[in-house]
């Protein structure tokens, strides 16, 4: 009689069966995921591949003077798994160790114990740096101490030789060597690179013996980039920013600089400012960081009042010598609403309406317009948009679309409120008046340079400015800007006339706005928009101040035209440009219609005309 029973045998059948598939299942693992694993692992002992860092591209002004760029250092790294290995091949290799650690922690400015922690933690490391930007006594003693698993390597670290200047242009890398902000993070891929590699075979000490020429990749270093900014403009726009605001002890402000025909930035400043060098320090605030030339709209005032004028005088719906019948300070709208003006002046024309910043002249206008063509106007000047400049984080602004408004915007735009700009959109706007009359494209990067510091443009600048839109005749724009040449010599900026230049401008003062109560009686913008000189006009400038102290001043007048036209002086002076011929009086049948008119005014440019209109 057989031993087994039949189920025994089924059972037998299937543990021999189930073994023979394990191991089939074994084998064929092996022979696929199993053998790709062995050869990668006897890959990796019998190879070693080290990256070879692209360094990144350097940032140049429009004259070649260098504002960014990189300079090499040397950092200090562990090799925590040789130094373990190293360590247990001797008795006494711990104490060694740790000995060695403490060594190398007074030299760089660790902790012994800190370092002891993060080689166990990171035991299977081959690369753990541990000290950067060492000087270079420092690292000569480092390599004196001949420590088993520690080594110097080099490492390009970003440096800003002109240090503030431009910071929020700039923007500033990480310790990682990437761009955070500005320029350094708009055009990352640019100045980055791409690294290389170089794959070696290496004996049993690790030592690299050969090298394939398919296992050497260089690296692809970062292109060198090319500003339009003038780094002399950008000092001295700074400057003048700063003395103003620290003058008037202001909350921040923002200077914007621009070549009126070509729509190149000269200098773009925010105050205050911070070094790029410590763009990662915890104590720099997103506030100070913040570029708001053209991140932080605020309803303008008085300087919208030009985008307004101008248009209405090339429909012809009024014209300069026009009277508008002012009955004195205040004015009620046809619904009802007072405007109030600074001053009363009784009836006054088109042209010292713009010259005396009157809100009543500019609401009646206003009226007449009407708000189909009050947003015309306002969108036609690229409010509300953006423009388009190569920086991150530009805002638009804001023009509410026509059918939000009502008819209290009719008014309320003609003063400059119920919209909001930012300073790089009001220079933009006002270049038309220096120019002719072309919208043209801000731009902040002329190109890129290469090897023989040849600048390959990236479109934009005098390409774009040329084929620029029209916004408004060239009739219009040239009757508007000799209008605006009577604001520094009779208007709200007398007292900030330039005895050299005939300066064209236009003064701003607006309450700021607190939500839902209401406009502040105590915290404004004070603004002043120019260009100079008016025969001929070189640049446009944005200069704008918020929140300046109002126990000291708060007119656009007294706190921003000063710094403004001083700044304008010293960039013409530095650029050269010929002193301005005698400014022509008004048309001669005009004379008579302007208040206080004096010839004597306009040939008194060796002095600073004082008048008791530098307001608004």
């Amino acid at each position: 009689m057989n031993r087994f029973s039949l189920p025994t045998a089924a059972f037998v059948f299937v543990v021999l069966a189930g073994a023979f598939g394990l191991l089939l299942t074994r084998v064929a693992y092996l022979q696929t995921v199993g053998r790709e694993q062995t050869l990668a692992r006897a890959d990796r002992q019998q190879h070693q591949r080290e990256t070879l860092r692209a360094r990144r591209g350097s940032i140049y002004d429009r004259n070649g003077v260098e504002m960014a760029g990189s300079v090499q250092a040397t950092a200090v790294f562990l090799d925590p798994k040789f130094m373990l290995r190293v360590a247990h091949e001797d008795p006494k290799g711990l104490i060694a160790l740790d000995a060695n650690l403490a060594k190398l922690a007074d030299l760089i400015g660790k902790d012994a114990f800190d370092l002891s922690r993060l080689v166990s933690e990171r035991f299977e490391a081959r690369f753990v740096k541990v000290a950067e930007n060492v000087d270079d006594a420092t690292a000569e003693r480092v390599r004196r101490l001949d420590l088993p698993g520690v080594g110097l390597a080099p490492s390009d670290v970003r440096f800003y030789p002109m240090g503030a200047v431009a910071a929020h242009v700039l923007g500033g890398a990480g310790h990682t060597g990437k761009g955070l902000d500005g320029v350094e993070m708009k055009f990352e891929s640019t100045l980055a690179g791409r690294d290389g590699y170089i794959r070696s075979v290496k004996d049993a000490q690790h030592r690299p013996v050969a090298v394939a020429a398919e296992d050497y990749v260089p690296p692809r270093h970062g292109t060198h980039l090319a500003l339009t900014l003038d780094a002399n403009v950008q000092l001295i726009a700074e400057q003048e920013l700063a003395a103003t605001c620290k003058q008037f002890k202001a909350k921040r402000g923002e200077v914007v600089v621009m070549d009126p025909q070509t729509g190149e930035v000269l200098a773009l400043a925010n105050w205050p400012t911070y070094y790029p060098q410590s763009l990662e320090d915890t104590l720099l605030t997103p506030d100070v960081r913040r570029n708001s030339a053209l991140v932080a709209p605020y309803e303008p005032g008085s300087t919208i009042k030009p985008f307004l004028a101008g248009p209405a005088l090339a429909q012809r719906v009024t014209n300069v010598g026009e009277v508008w019948p002012i009955p004195g300070i205040r004015w009620k709208t046809p619904y009802g609403r007072t405007i109030t003006d600074v001053h009363a002046y009784g009836p006054l024309t088109t042209w010292d309406g713009l010259v005396k910043s009157s809100n009543i002249v500019m609401s009646m206008l206003g009226e007449r317009m009407g708000n189909p063509r009050l947003h015309a106007a306002l969108t036609g000047f690229g409010f509300g948009r953006r423009t388009g400049i190569e920086l991150p984080g530009e805002d638009p602004g804001l023009v509410n679309d026509l059918p939000k408004w009502t008819k209290f915007s009719t008014e309320s735009v003609s003063q400059g409120y119920e919209l909001m700009v930012t300073p790089v959109q009001l220079a933009r706007a006002f270049c038309a008046y220096a120019n002719g009359g072309r919208l043209v494209s801000p731009t902040i990067v002329r190109g890129t340079l290469g090897p023989d510091g040849a600048v390959t443009p990236r479109g934009g600048g005098r390409e774009t400015a040329a084929g620029g839109p029209g916004v408004i005749d060239a009739r219009a724009a040239a009757e508007l800007r000799r209008v605006l040449c009577d604001v520094p010599v009779r208007g709200t900026a007398a007292k900030s006339r330039s005895p050299v230049w005939n300066v064209f401008g236009k003064t701003g003062t607006a309450h700021i706005s607190q939500g839902k109560g209401g406009y502040s009686d105590s915290k404004f913008t004070s603004s002043f928009l120019c260009g100079a000189p008016a025969e001929n006009p070189q640049l446009v400038c944005a200069f704008i101040v918020h929140e300046p102290d109002k126990s000291l001043a708060h007119y656009g007048g007294t706190v921003s035209a000063p710094g403004a036209v001083k700044m304008v002086e010293r960039i013409l002076a530095y650029r050269q440009v010929p002193p301005s011929p005698e400014l022509p009086l008004p048309p001669a049948d005009l004379q008579p219609k302007l208040v206080n008119f004096d010839a004597k005014a306009y040939k008194q440019k060796d002095k600073v005309v004082e008048t008791a209109d530098a307001y608004d």
